[in-house]
């Protein structure tokens, strides 16, 4: 974004706030114009848009675009799923599964992208930030290799707008967070064992939300611009680069 004064209010769409990590970056980032975004319709504030379906990325942009009187500065890319493909699905259902996964976690989050890049064109800068995923680097479960090729996906695509477009000071980050407790993650700790799993954590417990929505806050307001390209790990250690 073009430099700004400390202090100064940012017009943010952010996408999946509507619980968990997604609700703990709106809260991080109040004092800021921020349009959130549920795949509900039944959440105040917020932009309904199911982006498993074509052509949501760019209506929930739009839509954005005009609440925010044609001005965003900073794009956050939380929205995701992570639902269990076992190879042992029927060929049709694995597959349905792969696509949806791949079209939430990953596709929208470029059609946005995109659309972010040329609007920051227009007004000399600005930021986006992807919650990717520590499965990006160590990949994930048999019955998840959907959910970590996404977020792998993520991270080059993250990299990429960095190199492209850091000359017109559009910038990029990714955040990576390990196991984090919310609501999408406390199924999945369970069925893995709870206090085996822990131990493979040498800070000894998951991270909260509001420590990755601290990191996705500081990457969207506070960064320095030299920054951009960064990946930054928030998983207690459990995975280092």
């Amino acid at each position: 974004m073009p430099a700004r004064m400390a202090g100064q209010q940012l017009h943010i769409l952010a996408t999946g706030t509507s619980r968990g990590i997604g609700a703990a970056i709106a809260r991080a980032l109040q004092g800021h114009r921020l349009i959130g975004h549920s795949s509900r319709n039944d959440v105040a504030g917020s932009i309904a848009a199911d982006l498993s379906e074509p052509g949501a990325a760019r209506d929930l942009w739009t839509a954005a675009l005009e609440r925010l009187d044609g001005r965003i500065d900073v794009l956050v890319n939380n929205a995701g799923v992570f639902e269990a493909a076992p190879i042992e699905l029927e060929a049709v259902e694995w597959l349905d599964r792969w696509e949806r996964t791949m079209r939430i976690n990953l596709t929208a989050a470029a059609e946005i992208s995109r659309l972010a890049v040329l609007h920051f064109r227009e007004r000399g800068g600005g930021r986006i930030v992807n919650v990717a995923s520590r499965a990006a680097y160590r990949g994930d479960s048999p019955q998840h290799w959907h959910y970590a090729a996404s977020k792998a996906g993520m991270i080059g695509m993250t990299k990429s707008i960095a190199r492209g477009y850091a000359a017109e000071n559009i910038l990029a980050f990714a955040v990576c967070p390990g196991f984090t407790m919310t609501g999408m993650a406390d199924d999945y700790l369970a069925s893995r064992g709870g206090e085996q799993l822990l131990r493979d954590i040498p800070l000894g417990r998951v991270a909260n939300p509001e420590e990755v929505a601290e990191t996705v806050r500081w990457l969207a307001c506070d960064a320095p611009a030299s920054a951009t390209g960064a990946i930054i790990d928030v998983n207690g250690a459990s995975h280092v680069r």
